[in-house]
C-alpha cells in the first residue's frame, strides 16, 4: 500500500499519476484489517484491561472470560451475518469502484469470512474458559 501510493505520489509530479490508487489502497486495508482480526484475536493481542480482573481467583477470572467471550462471540456473528447479507446485497445489485470497475462484494465477503473466524476463536476461547472455571 506505501509503496503504490508513494508511487502514484511521484508519478504525479511528472503528471502521470497511477489510476485508481485511492481504489487500491482502500481495497488492500479492508483485506488487511479483515484478515488481521483473526489472527489478533487468536494470538490475544487485542488491549484488555485486566488489572482488576488479575487480582480475583482463577474461577472467578474464568467466568469473567466466558462472559466477555460470549458477548464478543455475539457481536462478531452479527457483524459476519450482515456483512454477508450487505455482499450478497452488492453482488446482486452489480455495484463497482468508480475508477478500476472492480467489484465491492468480494472484499465484503472477505470480511464477513474473518468474522466468522474471529467466531471460531472465540468459541475455542470460550471453551478454555469453562475450563478455567471447572479446574478446581
Amino acid at each position: 500500500m506505501m509503496l503504490l501510493t508513494c508511487a502514484d505520489i511521484i508519478l504525479r509530479l511528472f503528471r502521470m499519476p497511477i489510476p485508481g490508487t485511492y481504489e487500491l489502497v482502500c481495497f488492500m486495508g479492508a483485506v488487511a484489517v479483515a484478515f488481521a482480526m483473526a489472527h489478533t484475536s487468536n494470538e490475544n493481542g487485542h488491549v484488555a484491561v485486566s488489572l482488576v480482573v488479575r487480582l480475583f481467583p482463577n474461577r472467578i477470572q474464568g467466568i469473567i472470560e466466558v462472559f466477555t467471550n460470549t458477548f464478543v462471540l455475539i457481536l462478531f456473528i452479527l457483524i459476519a451475518w450482515r456483512s454477508f447479507l450487505y455482499a450478497e446485497t452488492i453482488r446482486t445489485s452489480g455495484e463497482v469502484s468508480l475508477t478500476l470497475k472492480l467489484p465491492f462484494y468480494p472484499f465484503i465477503y472477505g470480511v464477513a469470512l474473518s468474522a466468522a473466524l474471529v467466531c471460531l476463536v472465540k468459541i475455542v476461547d470460550i471453551c478454555k474458559s469453562f475450563l478455567k472455571v471447572l479446574d478446581k
